[in-house]
């Protein structure tokens, strides 16, 4: 199966969590080792996942924000602005609004920060799963996930207790109870 550019542009998300063919996962591959671009797109697109759920991203700097968007906007001259450019930005708009969005949500109850839709997802979560919350952190995961930060301090209790306790769901292990198409 050969791929373009284009596909591995579009099938890059489902590509990085896992839900693609394993044909298709591997012409995006191949695909990637010949093609700096696609290569690029894909680790930078990886990076991003796994730092949006790691959950000690939750400060900001202060003033951050707006040296970021002096350094975008330095960066943007016309001689750089292209895919690449634009991929950079992307990836730091994601970052930042991330960032807020779990400072936002380390402030506020889980239930009353989702929308309706999101709680019948949310509460999707089977109650009696054993997931694991490491000391200090804000989220709950099953114990195989790759991004748990700090395991020696983890402990186990049922997910029910977890959102109890104000844990709220890793995006990466447990996204296919937070899907609410």
């Amino acid at each position: 199966m050969g791929v373009n550019c284009e596909l591995v542009w579009r099938e890059s998300s489902n590509y990085v969590d896992g839900e693609v063919s394993p044909d298709l996962r591997k012409a995006i591959e191949e695909h990637a080792q010949a093609c700096n671009r696609c290569a690029a797109v894909l680790s930078g697109l990886k990076n991003i996942v796994q730092l949006y759920g790691d959950e000690r991203m939750s400060d900001v700097p202060l003033g951050y924000g707006q040296r970021l968007h002096r350094r975008l906007e330095e960066d943007m001259n016309p001689s750089r602005r292209g895919f690449m450019g634009w991929m950079v930005a992307l990836a730091a708009s994601i970052l930042v609004g991330g960032s807020f969005e779990l400072a936002r949500s380390a402030s506020e109850g889980v239930p009353q920060r989702l929308s309706r839709h999101s709680q019948v997802a949310f509460h999707a979560i089977p109650p009696d799963l054993r997931v694991l919350v490491s000391l200090g952190g804000k989220i709950f995961h099953v114990p195989t996930c790759r991004t748990i930060n700090n395991r020696a301090t983890a402990v186990a209790m049922t997910a029910q207790q977890a959102i109890q306790d104000g844990y709220t769901p890793c995006p990466r292990c447990l996204h296919k109870y937070l899907r609410t198409g």
